[in-house]
């Protein structure tokens, strides 16, 4: 065997095992990790719709809105049903706190008040706030809305409400 086999070999060898290795990591992310997660909360009580590959829940959600906007709304101020179908067929079906997937990425709906306030009150910072993107900052500002940082103290927000002298 000449070296120029040798080397074609080789670079053929490493790529088709680059392919393998991303292929691998690919069906990891795409499928085993969301039935994983899925069949870890469907044990802790947790349901929702099953997780389709690539898209997750996302068709069944467009469906849904696509079929109520289609339908005339009624007259009363009852528009939960028509607004966000997916979320009012779900939490009859599948109770108030349900799995749905956006892709890959799981998303956990809760609708139970009790619930709700104590996520709200974040004591032990569990639920940070997503960092704004640069876009977002520019349109928002620096409101105390968009202060994203764990601990209010020693914040800007914090130092500007403590002074006591406003003009």
């Amino acid at each position: 065997m000449g070296a120029v086999e040798i080397l074609v070999i080789s670079l053929t060898s490493s790529l088709c095992l680059y392919f393998l290795l991303t292929l691998i990591r690919g069906l990891h992310k795409l499928w085993w990790t969301p039935i994983h997660m899925k069949n870890q909360l469907s044990s802790q009580g947790i349901k929702g719709p099953s997780y389709r590959f690539f898209h997750g829940s996302t068709k069944e959600i467009f469906n849904m809105k696509k079929e109520a906007m289609s339908r005339p709304m009624n007259l009363s101020h009852d528009i939960f049903s028509t607004i966000l179908p997916h979320v009012h067929s779900w939490v009859d079906k599948y109770g108030n706190n349900y799995l749905q997937w956006f892709g890959p990425k799981a998303q956990l709906v809760v609708t139970e008040p009790e619930l709700i306030k104590e996520i709200m009150n974040n004591r032990d910072n569990a639920y940070s706030k997503p960092e704004t993107g640069n876009y977002s900052k520019k349109l928002l500002g620096d409101g105390l809305a968009i202060d994203f940082r764990s601990d209010f103290k020693d914040s800007f927000w914090e130092q500007l409400l403590r002074r006591e002298e406003h003009f």
